[in-house]
C-alpha cells in the first residue's frame, strides 16, 4: 500500500511539472507571436488643397511715419498740438524762440548791402581807372606820354580790376551767409510734413531742445498715418526664400482676440538681422514688411503680433499626414568604404498591404500644418501608416507584420485591434 501511494504521489507531481512545462510553452509562443507585430494608425491617401505658410511675429507699424527733430537749438515758445491729436500737412506742431535767429539774419543783411554797396564804389573807381589808361594810351601813341606812364596806368587798372572781383566774391559770400540766416530762421518753425496723426510727443513747452548739429538733436515728436498699417516681421533665413511680393497673408493681434486681419506682402528686406551672433543660438532672419488691407481704428503702432503667409496652394494634390513621411537610408546604394558624411537619407512612408508593411519612396511637394503633397510614389486611397511615433522613426521595416488601431468613435476610449487588410 506504502508503495502504491508512492507512486500516485510521483504520478501527481510529474503532471503538475508537465503542465507548467506546457503553459510556460504556450506563453512563449504567444508572446513571440505578439512581438511579431506592431500596433499601428493608418489613414488613405488622399487628395486635398494645401497651402503652405510661412510663420512669423513681429509688430504693427504706421506704414508712413515721420520722427521730428529739430535742426536749429532754443527754447520752445509754441506746442500747438498734443499726442494724439490728428493734424493735416502743412500745420504748426512747434516753434523755437526765433531772437537769436532774427538777430543773426538781420546782421547778415547788413553785411550783404554793406559787400554791394563796397561793390559799387569799387566798379565806379575802376570806370575812373579805365578812363585814365585809355588817356595815357592814346598820349604814348602820339609819343606824347612816357613808358613809365603808361606802366603805372596798367597797373592802377590791374589793381582796379582786383578790387571789383574781390567784392564781388565778398558781396556772394555775404549772400550766402544771409541765406543760410533765413534758413536758420525758418527752421524755428517746424510744420507737419504729412497728415495724420501725432503718436508720440517727447517735448514741452518751454523745453529746451538741441539742433540736429548737436548729434542727432531731440526727438520731439512722431507723425504718422494710422489710416495705413504694416505688419512687420522677422522671417527665418530658410523661409524668406519662399516669399514674393504680393502674396496674402492673415494677420492675428494679441490684442485683438479671435480676430484676423488680411495682408498682402510688400516689402521683402535685403540685410539679415542677426542674434547671437558667432555662437551656437546665431539666428538670421529677414525683415518682411506686410500691408493690412482690413482695418480697424484701434490698431495702434507697436502692437505684438503673429503672420501666416501664404506662400503656395496646390489644388486637388494627393496628400499624406506629414508624421507619415519618414527618412530611411537606402544602404544599397553604398558600399563599406562610403563615409557616413555623404550617405543621404531618403523619404519614405509604409503602406500597410496584407497585414505587412511596404516600404515606398515618395517625392513631397509643399506641406501645410497637417499634410504633405505626394507629387509622386503613392496612388490614390493607399493605407498608409501614420502612428504612432516609435514605429515609424525605429521599429517598422520592409515586410514588417502590423496590427492596425481601430479608429475611436464618439469619444469613448475603446480601442480595438483589427488585422489590416487590402479592403
Amino acid at each position: 500500500m506504502a508503495k502504491a501511494k508512492k507512486g500516485s504521489k510521483k504520478k501527481i507531481i510529474f503532471s503538475v511539472l508537465g503542465l507548467l512545462i506546457v503553459a510556460i510553452i504556450v506563453l512563449v509562443v504567444v508572446a513571440s507571436s505578439k512581438e511579431n507585430f506592431t500596433e499601428v494608425k493608418i489613414e488613405n491617401v488622399k487628395k486635398r488643397t494645401l497651402t503652405q505658410l510661412v510663420n512669423s511675429t513681429g509688430k504693427i507699424y504706421p506704414v508712413n511715419q515721420v520722427v521730428l527733430r529739430p535742426e536749429v537749438a532754443g527754447e520752445i515758445v509754441e506746442l500747438p498740438v498734443i499726442e494724439g491729436q490728428k493734424v493735416e500737412k502743412g500745420d504748426l506742431l512747434i516753434r523755437v524762440k526765433p531772437d537769436l535767429y532774427v538777430a543773426r539774419r538781420n546782421r547778415a543783411k547788413e553785411s550783404l548791402n554793406s559787400a554791394k554797396s563796397n561793390l559799387t564804389i569799387n566798379e565806379a573807381t575802376l570806370e575812373r581807372i579805365e578812363s585814365e589808361f585809355k588817356r595815357v594810351s592814346g598820349l604814348y601813341a602820339k609819343k606824347l606820354a612816357s613808358d613809365k606812364e603808361l606802366e603805372i596806368a596798367k597797373a592802377s587798372l590791374a589793381e582796379s580790376k582786383g578790387r571789383v572781383a574781390a567784392q564781388k566774391a565778398a558781396v556772394e559770400q555775404a549772400k550766402a551767409s544771409y541765406s543760410e540766416a533765413q534758413a536758420d530762421l525758418a527752421k524755428t518753425a517746424i510744420y507737419s510734413p504729412i497728415s495724420g496723426t501725432i503718436t508720440q510727443l517727447n517735448v514741452e513747452l518751454s523745453e529746451r531742445v538741441l539742433g540736429s548739429s548737436f548729434n542727432q538733436g531731440t526727438h520731439i515728436m512722431t507723425v504718422a498715418d494710422l489710416d495705413k498699417m504694416e505688419a512687420r516681421v522677422d522671417v527665418d533665413e530658410n523661409d524668406v526664400v519662399l516669399i514674393r511680393d504680393g502674396q496674402e497673408a492673415i494677420i492675428e493681434i494679441d490684442a485683438f482676440k479671435d480676430m484676423k486681419f488680411n495682408g498682402k506682402v510688400t516689402q521683402i528686406g535685403n540685410s539679415a538681422k542677426s542674434r547671437g551672433l558667432g555662437t551656437q543660438d546665431e539666428v538670421v532672419n529677414f525683415e518682411v514688411r506686410i500691408l493690412l488691407v482690413d482695418k480697424h481704428e484701434r490698431i495702434r503702432p507697436g502692437m505684438s503680433c503673429d503672420a501666416d503667409i501664404k506662400t503656395a496652394t496646390r489644388e486637388n494634390v494627393f496628400s499624406v499626414p506629414i508624421q507619415s513621411v519618414t527618412a530611411r537610408m537606402d544602404e544599397s546604394e553604398y558600399d563599406e568604404n562610403t563615409p557616413a558624411s555623404k550617405r543621404k537619407p531618403k523619404e519614405v512612408v509604409f503602406v500597410v498591404v496584407d497585414k505587412k508593411v511596404k516600404m515606398k519612396e515618395v517625392k513631397t511637394g509643399i506641406s501645410d500644418d497637417d499634410y504633405y503633397e505626394i507629387i509622386s510614389g503613392l496612388e490614390e486611397n493607399e493605407k498608409v501608416v501614420s502612428g504612432p511615433y516609435r514605429a515609424l522613426s525605429k521599429e517598422l521595416e520592409d515586410g514588417k507584420r502590423v496590427v492596425v488601431q481601430e479608429k475611436r468613435k464618439k469619444g469613448k476610449k475603446k480601442e480595438q485591434v483589427a488585422e489590416a487588410s487590402n479592403n
